[in-house]
Parts: structure tokens; C-alpha cells; sequence
């Protein structure tokens, strides 16, 4: 039996010492290490030790049944390939395995020949999805880790992209919104770490307050209502690549202390857990707010200064027009494979607007522009937002009386406000305001609204 690179690891749960010893001499090679548990347990400890490719799993094991098994082994490793085996065949017993996450199905008695059989065909299938995962991670690659080419006003990002790809200290990237802050993350990513090791992004500010802590740290079975099985979260999930948290500074403040805690001990605890799990991922988080305005108030100190061990600051696109040639060329290549020619009129245009969205409202205008007009010639200048130009010698009268407030008081008295036009629906409120569920709360928590 052939493997690819390395050594395969294959992994016998059978409650027959003589029939797994057998198994052991019979497929035991250069290229295959056979391991053998004789209960459920045992091979459980094994499974959360040891990367395991397959697993030959027996249904009757003294300490539980095999099907049972299938998504604890899976929860370690979910590539793992499992041959379920069993004495007392049924179809009712294969709907189970298959069910569970069984690979295939062998009845008892087989010959050992019929065995090395499956056990290729479960090597061969590992192989093929690693393959095609690795391909995956090259197209991503290719297609969006480039997106940040530019000129001379994205020099500096791209040569600080190169220096925090080499190393596995925190990241912090600054930015207005559609600067393309995940494509940096993912670039940092894909110039540093293997084609195979997961890139896992989550937006902070997308999530209600009380499910964060669960994704990013997942949870055991019964830890809270609903929780009927036990689920990885992202950090586990991460293992051995990249964690992304865009918005970070949308993160709530009691889950800060925890992440602080994840980054300097790295260690995670699942919620309902009673023991932490070692962790190596690399953090790079973004955010699109000034955080140190927040911190001591809502952002941690200690964190800021924790995530920003190496801090890139990506420049809005109208203070880098000279890129807009450069990044339309690529743009259009990745929308349409037509050859697309876009005028040096409208050209001229496009770098003399503002573009308030930076490089997303750039390919939302292509990609409009593309799909309006026809033919080999664009100009997607025609679709850019008009304001009007405002009169000449134009003065801003401020009224002798007026009473000029403060930020805080003014944001207290338009969040009061839309509360109470909308009759407290927080929901509703923090759509209409534009802003998060969590931030809304924080907000009314923090000015004291009733």
C-alpha cells in the first residue's frame, strides 16, 4: 500500500484483540502505521492525540456502540475516513453508520484482503479531497490575494504584507470600509502559511452578542438550550492556519478578556467545558473604526496593544487614485473574460471621483457598468454617484444662539429618539440606524437610555 508523502496513520477500534493484531501485521508498512484500541474510549484518547487518516470502527464495543462513535471521532478530525464493521449486518445498522458519518460498510467475516481493499479506497479519497483542497486555496489564492495590487499609495501595505507573512505575531489592519481589508488578511495568510492550513474569518459585528462566544469557541453538548450535540468553534477550526476577526472593535467587552486570555496562553475552553485545548493560530484582526478613541471604554488597552504587534493602515482609494488604472485592469479580469477597454476620458473621470465605498464601490460600478452596456468599450463613469456642485461664495451661518453639543449628546438623543418612533424595537432600531444589534445595546447601556 502506497502512500502519497507521508506516513498514514490507520486506526483499529475492535473489541477482538487477536482479530485487531491480525489487522495490525496483515497492513502494517513503511507507509502505514496501524493503531489498536480495544475500547471506544481508548480510541477516543487516540483520536484527540494523534492525526488518524482512517479508522476501522467495530459497531459491539464493551463501552458503547460503534455508530455512537462516528461524530466524536469526526469532532477530532472531521477528514478522518471511518469503515464501520459489524457482526450483525443490517440495513437499519448501515443507515446508522452512513448517518454518523461512516466512510463504509464491511459485514463480518471478512478476509483481511477485503480490508486492504477499503482501507486503499479511504487513503486514495483522503488524498483526492487534500489534493482538491489545496487546489481550492490556490484559486482563492490567485483570485482575490492579488486584488490589493497597486502603485505607489499601496507600496508601504504591500511591503508590511511581506514582513507579517514571515511571522506569527498578531495583525492589526486599519481602514475605511471597502479597502480591502480581508484581501490583505488573506494575502498575509497565503504568502505565510502552507496551501493546505484554513483561513476562518468572521465578522464581529454580524453576530448577535450572545453567539460569539460559541462560534469562536465552540461549545459541548448541553452547554446552553439547543445545544444537542457539541460543535467545534473557529478558533478549532483554524488549527494550524488563520483566525480573521474583521470588525474586532464591534467585539463585546466581556468577550475581549477571553480572547486576551486565548491569545496569551494559547489555550481555548469550549463553553460547558471543564478542560482547555492547546491551539496554534495565527490572529489577524481588522477594523474599520479609530480604536484608540474607544480605548478604557469599549476596547481593552491590553488587547489593542496585543493585537497590534504588527498594524498595517490600508489608504482610501482617493488618496491613492494613482492605483485606479491598475485596479480596474484587474478587476474587470476577474468579472468578465471578454476584453474589456475602458476610455482615457472616463478613465480620467473615475480617478478625479472621490469613491467614498474605496475599492469595493469600484467593482460594484464595474460590475454594474458591465452589466448595463455592451460591447468592447465601458464607461462606468456614467453610473458614479452626482452631487451637486454647491454655489459660489457658499457661507455656513451658525445662528448666534445656537447651543452646540457634544458627540455623545447628540448620538444619546438621535438613538432616543429612533427607540421611541419605533416603539423600543431594538431590531428594527439598529437597522434604521445603520449600526449592529450589539452596538445598539452597548450604546444604550452606555448613555443610560430607558
Amino acid at each position: 500500500m502506497k502512500s502519497a508523502n507521508t506516513r498514514k496513520t490507520l486506526l483499529v477500534i475492535d473489541d477482538d484483540r487477536v482479530f485487531g493484531e491480525a489487522i495490525r501485521d496483515y497492513l502494517s508498512s513503511e507507509s502505514v502505521e496501524v493503531l489498536i484500541a480495544n475500547k471506544a474510549a481508548d480510541g477516543l484518547t487516540l483520536c484527540s492525540l494523534r492525526k488518524i487518516d482512517v479508522v476501522v470502527l467495530d459497531q459491539q464495543l464493551p463501552d458503547g456502540e460503534g455508530h455512537t462513535l462516528c461524530p466524536d471521532i469526526l469532532r477530532y478530525n472531521d477528514q478522518t475516513k471511518i469503515i464501520f464493521s459489524t457482526a450483525f449486518p443490517s440495513f437499519e445498522n448501515a443507515v446508522k453508520a452512513i448517518r454518523f458519518g461512516a466512510h463504509d460498510y464491511l459485514s463480518k467475516p471478512y478476509d483481511l484482503e477485503e480490508l486492504a481493499l477499503a482501507v486503499r479506497q479511504s487513503f486514495r479519497t483522503l488524498e483526492l479531497e487534500q489534493v482538491e483542497q489545496v487546489q481550492n486555496y490556490q484559486r482563492t489564492r490567485e483570485k482575490e490575494g492579488a486584488v490589493i495590487i497597486g502603485g505607489e499609495g499601496i507600496a508601504d501595505v504591500l511591503q508590511l504584507v511581506e514582513i507579517a507573512a514571515v511571522s506569527d505575531s498578531p495583525v492589526l489592519i486599519t481602514g475605511e470600509t471597502g479597502t480591502g481589508k480581508t484581501l490583505v488578511a488573506k494575502a498575509i495568510h497565503f504568502k505565510g502559511k502552507p496551501n493546505s492550513a484554513p483561513f476562518v474569518s468572521i465578522n464581529c459585528a454580524s453576530l448577535p452578542e450572545n453567539l460569539i462566544e460559541a462560534e469562536l469557541f465552540g461549545f459541548e453538548k448541553g452547554a446552553f438550550t439547543g445545544a444537542v450535540n457539541a460543535k467545534k468553534g473557529l478558533f478549532e477550526m483554524a488549527e494550524g492556519g488563520t483566525l480573521f476577526l474583521d470588525e474586532i472593535g464591534e467585539m463585546p467587552f466581556h468577550l475581549q478578556s477571553k480572547l486576551l486570555s486565548a491569545l496569551e496562553d494559547r489555550m481555548i475552553r469550549r463553553l460547558g467545558g471543564t478542560s482547555s485545548k492547546p491551539i496554534s493560530v495565527r490572529i489577524i484582526a481588522a477594523t474599520s473604526v479609530e480604536l484608540e478613541d474607544t480605548l478604557g471604554k469599549n476596547f481593552r488597552k491590553d488587547l489593542y496593544y496585543r493585537l497590534s504587534v504588527v498594524r498595517i493602515h490600508i489608504p482610501p482609494l482617493r488618496e491613492r487614485r494613482g492605483d485606479i488604472p491598475v485596479l480596474c485592469g484587474y478587476l474587470l479580469k476577474t468579472i468578465t473574460t471578454h476584453p474589456i477597454e475602458i476610455p482615457d476620458d472616463d478613465m480620467t473621470l473615475l480617478m478625479k471621483y472621490d469613491w467614498p465605498g474605496n475599492v469595493r464601490e469600484l467593482k460594484n460600478i464595474l460590475e454594474r457598468a458591465l452589466f448595463i452596456q455592451k460591447g468592447a468599450t465601458l464607461e462606468p463613469s456614467l453610473l458614479l454617484e452626482k452631487r451637486a456642485p454647491a454655489p459660489a461664495n457658499c457661507t455656513f451661518p451658525v445662528a448666534p444662539e445656537m447651543t452646540i453639543k457634544t458627540l455623545d449628546e447628540c448620538e444619546k438623543e438621535i438613538i432616543a429618539a429612533a427607540l421611541a418612533q419605533l416603539k423600543g424595537n431594538l431590531t428594527q432600531t439598529a437597522k434604521a440606524l445603520g449600526i449592529s444589534l450589539s452596538t445598539l445595546k452597548r450604546k444604550i447601556q452606555e448613555y443610560h437610555i430607558k
